[in-house]
């Protein structure tokens, strides 16, 4: 049975992002009319990078048992990491821990020691900026390159735990049909499985969530349709960590979402239990 491959420093796996910056990124997220869809794209994915590094520290050491990446596609296709990441592919998870393009004062709650709530400031590392600067929308060519970054991963790790895309979009491809790219990044493969590419809609629409169906009957429009043919099949182990977070996930559900709360959608990937000291 695939997807089994334990996630070691000797047998570290792979993340990589892949990030709509089209102009249209401008426009409100559908079921949050206060934020743009760029900013809960960025801020989603920099809490997510700081939950990778939280999760691989042990004591004074960052565990590189992850590789992350995080491309743009917009007016340019490529690294969307900022300061000394800037212009790199995938960047182990020490060097996501030791270069953050900055560190920003956010205020959040917690506990008083008398069963309350205070506020308090605390310092929150940001690695990726919100960028909507772009007439077009050039899919196909940020599906090329993922497919070259992933090809080299799994030739260097043929053994690991099958590296994981994640497609984060508000609309259609402007530079052709994504579906045959798609395919043949899903074709790579390790040893223990293919490669994983998932979609996420993010709709200016103000419609209710759907996440992780098993069939694009009732998705609301082409381009969600589509990105649901593009995204894999869940493996088990997925579909039970969906349904342990209290998600409705029927048998061949895939991996894509529309219009759902970025950061708790995207955890239901997390793999954390097949992490081992090594």
């Amino acid at each position: 049975m695939p997807y089994l491959a334990k996630i070691t420093r000797t047998n570290p796996t792979c993340l990589l992002f892949l990030v709509d910056q089209s102009g249209s990124m401008r426009l409100p997220f559908g079921r949050d009319q206060r934020i743009r869809k760029a900013d809960g794209v960025a801020d989603a994915i920099n809490r997510l990078l700081y939950g990778f590094v939280l999760k691989t520290t042990s004591g004074d050491y960052v565990l590189d048992r992850y590789f992350i990446g995080v491309f743009g596609y917009g007016k340019r296709v490529g690294s969307a990491l900022g300061g000394d990441l800037a212009g790199q592919g995938l960047v182990p998870v020490s060097q996501i821990a030791d270069k953050p393009l900055r560190l920003e004062k956010r205020v959040k709650k917690v506990s008083d020691g008398a069963g309350g709530l205070v506020e308090a400031e605390t310092r929150f590392p940001v690695w990726l900026d919100p960028v909507a600067n772009s007439s077009t929308t050039p899919m196909c060519e940020a599906l090329r390159e993922a497919k070259k970054t992933i090809e080299s991963f799994v030739t260097s790790c043929p053994k690991a735990f099958p590296p994981i895309v994640i497609n984060i979009t508000d609309g259609a491809a402007s530079d052709g049909d994504p579906r045959p790219l798609a395919d043949e990044l899903r074709q790579l493969s390790t040893e223990d499985g293919q490669v994983l590419l998932f979609n996420v809609h993010i709709s200016s629409k103000e419609l209710p969530p759907i996440e992780l169906p098993s069939r694009e009957e009732g998705l609301p429009d082409k381009h969600a349709r589509l990105l649901y043919q593009m995204s894999s099949s869940l493996p088990e182990q997925m579909i039970q960590s969906a349904r342990s977070m209290e998600l409705s996930v029927a048998e061949g559900a895939r991996g894509f979402v529309f219009n759902a709360d970025l950061v708790s959608v995207i955890q239901f990937l997390e793999i954390g239990t097949q992490i081992e000291n090594q």
